[in-house]
């Protein structure tokens, strides 16, 4: 039996997890609070608590020692990584792992003043958190390599899809157009990412390798056009621009505006034959408006 852990049941590992549920995977799943060992329990996964630190638990031995595939989307803390922290001796005497999947950022390029990049780019991390996202990539891959499993970095745009979109920020009257001039950001829908880690498993690379992959859409964009964009699919008057020096906004969205370049994705599409559903935003935006019409999303 195929069975994957992914530690750090989030968003995207949910879906990609529901996914593989219904091939006839068996899916663990950790979470940090009792909400969300909930909501991993109600999607019919084995929900495992795991914060971080202290003693590997039994359940979560076994479910290591059994994976065949291992997703992780825990980011990392002032101490580094905290699956590897805790795990990482274990994982190592997994008897079953082939393939372990990395969720990262794009931000560990840093600023490249609106150019575009592609995974040969070499990493320039800006932040705390984006060096310390370098750092935990190159340890999942030496982990990879010591173990002879399949290692897959997936360097992710910003990160949106159904509940977690513009939409609900302009319906709460939150939404803002901040305006920067020359600068663009990609994203990513959730149905995308998905797709992209099931082809990483799907067609993995040799036993002890590392690939990288950039999981981004087509068409970087500036932020205020995605805003006013959604604004016009739902029948909203957009937001006023603010400029960006005017803007009141906490520091960790205030230093993504610090970073500025156009990612590449060509690698997906030849090296794992992926075939983005939401190539645009647009594309993207347009579906969550369709299922927020229908009666059940209404």
């Amino acid at each position: 039996m195929t069975v994957l852990l992914a530690f750090g049941m989030g968003y995207s590992a949910t879906e990609t997890a529901r996914r593989l549920s219904r091939q006839g995977w068996r899916i663990f799943g950790t979470g940090r609070s009792q909400l969300s060992l909930a909501e991993i329990a109600e999607h019919g996964f084995t929900a495992i608590p795991f914060g971080g630190a202290g003693v590997v638990s039994f359940e979560l031995t076994d479910a290591i020692l059994s994976a065949t595939h291992l997703l992780t989307s825990v980011p990392p803390d002032e101490q580094g990584d905290p699956v590897l922290r805790v795990c990482a001796p274990l994982i190592a005497q997994s008897p079953t792992l082939q393939w372990v999947g990395y969720l990262s950022t794009i931000g560990v390029y840093g600023d490249h003043g609106g150019a575009w990049i592609d995974e040969e780019t070499p990493v320039n991390p800006m932040s705390a958190r984006s060096k310390a996202r370098v750092a935990a990539e190159r340890e999942w891959a030496e982990l990879g390599a010591r173990k002879g499993a399949s290692v897959d970095i997936f360097r992710l745009a910003g990160i949106y899809g159904p509940g977690r979109s513009p939409f609900e920020r302009l319906r709460m009257g939150e939404s803002h157009r901040v305006f920067k001039p020359g600068q663009v950001f990609n994203r990513i829908h959730v149905d995308d990412i998905a797709t992209t880690v099931i082809a990483g498993i799907e067609r993995p690379c040799q036993p002890g390798e590392t690939r990288i992959f950039n999981v981004t859409d087509d068409e970087p964009a500036p932020p205020q056009d995605v805003t006013a964009f959604a604004a016009t699919l739902i029948g909203r008057e957009p937001p006023p621009l603010l400029a960006f020096e005017q803007a009141q906004l906490s520091d960790m969205a205030r230093s993504f505006y610090n970073e500025n370049k156009r990612v590449k994705n060509e690698r997906i599409k030849t090296g794992l034959g992926v075939t983005l559903r939401h190539p645009t935003y647009r594309d993207g935006l347009r579906a969550i408006a369709d299922g927020l019409r229908e009666p059940s999303g209404a």
